[in-house]
C-alpha cells in the first residue's frame, strides 16, 4: 500500500495525458481548460487507494478514476452555468470564457468521455460499474434540484439538508470507493462497507465546507470567507441559526436574510455573531467529527485490507474532514 501521494501523482499523470482532439477546438479546449484547473482529486484517489488496498490492480483501476474525476468535473462546468459562477480555482469559468452553449455542450462531451472511461473495465464487471456509475450520476442530479428548490425556500429542515449534500457531494464519493472495490474483485461487504465509509466522510467534508466558509482564514482556505452567508445559502448553520433563533437574535437574523444593501461586510459579521451567540460553531464542529466517526466505524468492518492500508485511510478520512481549505 502507497500513501496518499503516490495516488494523487497517478491520478495526475492520468489526467495530463487525457487525449483531446484537435477539432472542433471550441468543444474540446474548454473540457481540457477545466481538467487544467486543479483541484484536491480526492475521486481519482480514492478508487486508486480502494482497488489496490483490497488487493486488485491499480492499472486496471486507472479508466475508472479518470472517468469519475471527468464526471465530477462535467457536474462543476454545468453547476457554475446554472449558479451563474464567474470564477472556479482561481480562473474564469468556462461560461464566462467562452458562452453559455459552449459550456453547455462541452459538458455533454465530458459526461460521455466520463462514461468512455468508466467502460474500459473487463467485461465481467461492466454491468456492475455501469449500473454503479448511472445510479450516482441520477443521485447527483437529483441533489443539485433540491439545492436550487432551497434557495426558494425557508422551511428547508437539517434532515433535508443532510440529505441533499450526501445526494449531491457524498455518493460520487462513495462511488469512486465502490468502483476500485469492484474492479479488485472484493467482497459485496467489503464493498459496501467501503461505500458507506466514503459518503459518511463525504458529509463531514461538506459540513467542514459549512464551517470553513464562516471561520476559516483567508489566506488558507484561498477565497474570501462568507460566502454563503452573503448569497443566503441554505447551510446546515443557516438552517440551524433559522430554526433556532428566538426574540431580537430572530429578528436580527431576518433582517440581514432580506437586507440587499453593499453592506457584505457588517453582514458576515453580524450573521457569524448570531451562529456563535446561539452555539453553532460547536455544533458545527459536533457534527462534522460524528460523521467522521461513522466513516472510520464502517472502515473497522472491513477485515480484507491490512493495517497499513487501514492507516492510510483513516489518516485520509482525518485530513478531509479536519482540513483548513
Amino acid at each position: 500500500m502507497h500513501d496518499y501521494y503516490h495516488y494523487l501523482n497517478l491520478a495526475n499523470e492520468a489526467i495530463e495525458n487525457i487525449y483531446y482532439p484537435s477539432e472542433p477546438s471550441r468543444l474540446y479546449e474548454p473540457i481540457a481548460y477545466t481538467m487544467d484547473l486543479g483541484g484536491k482529486r480526492i475521486r481519482p484517489v480514492l478508487t486508486l487507494m480502494t482497488c489496490e488496498a483490497m488487493g486488485g490492480d491499480i492499472d486496471q483501476a486507472l479508466n475508472a478514476a479518470l472517468g469519475i474525476e471527468l464526471f465530477h468535473n462535467f457536474t462543476l462546468l454545468h453547476d457554475d452555468v446554472m449558479d451563474r459562477a464567474d470564477v472556479r480555482r482561481g480562473k474564469p469559468t468556462v461560461h464566462c470564457k467562452w458562452n453559455d452553449n459552449v459550456a453547455i455542450l462541452s459538458g455533454d462531451a465530458m459526461l460521455t468521455m466520463a462514461t468512455q472511461a468508466i467502460s474500459r473495465v473487463g467485461d465481467d464487471i461492466l454491468r456492475p460499474m455501469l449500473t454503479l456509475f448511472n445510479t450516482t450520476a441520477i443521485e447527483i442530479y437529483e441533489g443539485q434540484q433540491y439545492d436550487m428548490d432551497f434557495e426558494q425556500r425557508d422551511d428547508v429542515t437539517v434532515d433535508e439538508y443532510i440529505k441533499m449534500i450526501r445526494l449531491k457531494t457524498s455518493v460520487l464519493l462513495g462511488c469512486a470507493c465502490k468502483a476500485g472495490a469492484i474492479i479488485s474483485h472484493a467482497p459485496d461487504e467489503a464493498a459496501n462497507a467501503i461505500y458507506d465509509m466514503a459518503v459518511n466522510m463525504g458529509l463531514a467534508f461538506q459540513l467542514q465546507d459549512d464551517y470553513l466558509d464562516v471561520w476559516g482564514d483567508p489566506a488558507t482556505f484561498g477565497k474570501e470567507i462568507g460566502g454563503d452567508i452573503l448569497n443566503n445559502k441554505k447551510t446546515f448553520l443557516l438552517i440551524n441559526a433559522m430554526n433556532l433563533a428566538r426574540g431580537n437574535d430572530a429578528i436580527e437574523l431576518n433582517q440581514w436574510l432580506n437586507d440587499n444593501t453593499s453592506r457584505k461586510k457588517e453582514k458576515i459579521q453580524a450573521v457569524t455573531a448570531i451562529y456563535e451567540k446561539l452555539g453553532l460553531k460547536q455544533l458545527s464542529r459536533d457534527t462534522i467529527a460524528q460523521y467522521s466517526h461513522k466513516a472510520l466505524d464502517s472502515l473497522h468492518t472491513i477485515n480484507n485490507i491490512d493495517q497499513e492500508a487501514m492507516t492510510e485511510f483513516e489518516n485520509l478520512i482525518n485530513r478531509l474532514t479536519n482540513r483548513d481549505r
